[in-house]
């Protein structure tokens, strides 16, 4: 089994979209005017518009209703990010910290307020963890 997309429930798609395209540097592929994803080398964030909730059985999900799930995305320099996010994202949960576990973090929220963490590996053990397999 693989993880290959975590989807968040907005009620404005636009807004959302722009947000993760600016964030990631990439360009959402957009499916129709109420689905949307933002694809990168390991992972596709999906961005469904409340209409699409109904298809999944009425109220399963509720936009901008999330307090348990931390969206994260490893980057190459969390600090140069941080510089580079001051003059549009807000707001954030913290300035970047290192982790206990080795990673430096910054937090910070989308315009929906679910929480995101952009992370650099900075131990050695952390670093070893994501560094690629070779087959």
């Amino acid at each position: 089994m693989n993880l290959v997309s975590i989807r968040i429930i907005t009620d404005n798609v636009a807004t959302l979209v722009n947000f993760y395209e600016q964030l990631t540097g990439g360009t959402a592929v957009h499916l129709n005017e109420h689905f949307a994803e933002v694809r990168t080398s390991s992972a596709t964030l999906a961005i469904g518009s409340t209409a699409t909730v109904a298809l999944f059985g009425p109220g399963a999900a509720r936009a901008a209703a999330n307090h348990s799930a931390i969206l994260e995305f490893r980057v190459d320099d969390v600090d140069r990010e941080y510089q580079k996010l001051q003059s549009w994202a807000t707001p954030f949960v913290n300035a970047p910290t290192t982790m206990p576990w080795g990673n430096r973090s910054l937090l910070l929220r989308d315009p929906d307020g679910n929480l995101i963490n952009l992370f650099t590996p900075v131990t050695s053990e952390a670093i070893e963890k994501f560094a690629p397999v070779s087959r």
